[in-house]
């Protein structure tokens, strides 16, 4: 599960307009977070808090043999609450917290002169640290937005067991939106690289041509236009690179890599697939994933080694689970309404070999009333409202999933059969995330792992 921290860190970027999606770094989002999620272990509690707008703070304890827990502060100078973000555990939309198929997330628009339209551009700053007990053990985070595509990030680690004490990692974001490149520096090492991607197709495109149309009319026009007809397969192609060199211990690396993606307009079914390739070391990793059903998502990546022959593969699947009906509740909802609204549920549940001929008649005198009557007139309106709801669910949108949606249920398996799950849901204002690490190789011991973890947030 996604810790209430790290979900106030991507709601910071939301709200400022930033695309954690258009990153090389992020080329393996989707499918790695089918593959790779993290099982709990031990019993672990965590308790966070949006003390105010911009200002966040949580406090986690477990239990893994020994006791041990951690405190986090946050600041950001954009306001999240009430806007941006739903701090209570209660009315959270699990989708948007739990949801591991997230589709990419359009890019921002941006006028001629690259300003972006959505967010703040030299104001935006994110504070973050966090304190590890009884390790002492020191974890910092500093995000400034310089300029609407320029962004600075600088992440530190102070222990006792790493080299120096701790390590320092700075971070230069450059972003326009159809390209991107970063340059980062580590003391681990003597770490330098440079890593960048480019975006064409889909909603580039149409940026592109919006564009250029809109400078022919006047000179200070932004680019926001999209078409209405969507292709067969829409969706943004993405290629990028990485380069990076130890200074210290004298070697370096290189990797390249592209994706493929359908974007929330497409029409058809969600997909990804990405292609890495590392030619100094020889391996080849492809992934795939897709969204199978309105609940459910899977996963496949394969791995070859060009030089040692060996290979590797994992499958991963989410499957949500809707809660179940109680029969009061259904009562209680047969029972609202006024007394007429009553009378026609009973009648139209009724088999229509079960109606005497009286009451066909009520009932189609009834349906010709309703349907020249005014408080029905828009009914096409409400049916593209629950459309668009509908829509907005599967996105993670900021539609009322406390009843839509009750957990979602996650697997993996890898080619040495290890096996993990995960169920994560909610129980009245508490989430939880229950799950354990299975090793079929083992039948004597299988159960590698198993942890169950419980957070609330006000």
């Amino acid at each position: 599960m996604r810790e209430f921290m790290d979900h106030v860190h991507a709601t910071f970027y939301e709200a400022t307009g930033w695309s954690r999606d258009n990153s090389y770094a992020a080329l393996n989002a989707i499918p790695d977070a089918l593959l790779n999620f993290q099982t709990p272990r031990g019993l672990r509690l965590t308790l966070s808090s949006l003390a105010s707008p911009n200002f966040a703070t949580s406090y986690q304890l477990g239990s893994v043999g020994v006791v041990d827990g951690s405190i986090s502060y946050l600041y950001s100078s954009v306001a999240l609450r009430d806007v941006h973000l739903t701090p209570r555990s209660d009315t959270v939309s699990l989708p948007r917290l739990l949801r591991s198929y997230r589709p990419l997330s359009p890019l921002p628009p941006r006028c001629n002169d690259g300003t972006n339209l959505r967010g703040a551009s030299s104001s935006s700053s994110l504070l973050c640290g966090r304190l590890y007990l009884p390790l002492s053990q020191l974890e910092a985070l500093a995000v400034r937005r310089v300029s609407p595509a320029l962004q600075l990030q600088l992440s530190a680690v102070s222990a006792q067991h790493l080299r120096d004490g701790g390590t320092l990692l700075g971070l230069a974001q450059y972003d326009t939106a159809k390209y991107s490149f970063e340059g980062l520096a580590s003391s681990d090492g003597g770490l330098l690289g440079l890593r960048g991607i480019y975006n064409f197709g889909g909603d580039v495109d149409e940026a592109s041509n919006a564009a250029a149309a809109a400078a022919a009319t006047t000179n200070n026009t932004c680019a926001t236009g999209k078409t209405d007809d969507r292709e067969r397969i829409y969706g943004r192609f993405s290629t990028g690179a990485e380069i990076y060199y130890g200074t210290l211990n004298k070697s370096g690396g290189i990797s390249l890599g592209g994706r493929f993606a359908t974007l929330p307009e497409h029409k058809g079914t969600p997909l990804s697939a990405t292609l890495t390739l590392n030619p100094l070391m020889g391996n080849i990793s492809a992934s795939y994933a897709v969204v199978a059903g309105r609940h459910c998502s899977l996963a496949t990546r394969m791995e070859f080694n060009v030089f040692s022959y060996e290979s590797a593969w994992a499958v991963g699947m989410e499957l949500w689970r809707k809660p179940f009906r109680r029969p009061v509740a259904a009562m209680e909802e047969e029972e609202g309404g006024t007394e007429e609204e009553r009378r026609k549920r009973r009648r139209r549940r009724r088999r229509p070999g079960e109606r005497s001929w009286q009451a066909k008649l009520d009932w189609r005198l009834d349906d010709e009333h309703d349907a020249s009557s005014p408080s029905t007139a828009s009914a096409a309106g409400k049916a593209e409202g629950a459309s668009a709801a509908w829509a907005m669910r599967q996105d993670g949108g900021a539609a009322d999933e406390k009843s839509e949606y009750a957990g979602v249920l996650k697997a993996r398996l890898d080619q040495n059969l290890r096996i993990g799950v995960l169920w994560e849901g909610r129980v009245k204002s508490l989430l939880f995330s229950l799950g354990s690490g299975i090793d079929l190789r083992k039948l004597d011991k299988p159960f590698r792992t198993l942890g169950l973890e419980i957070q609330f947030s006000s």
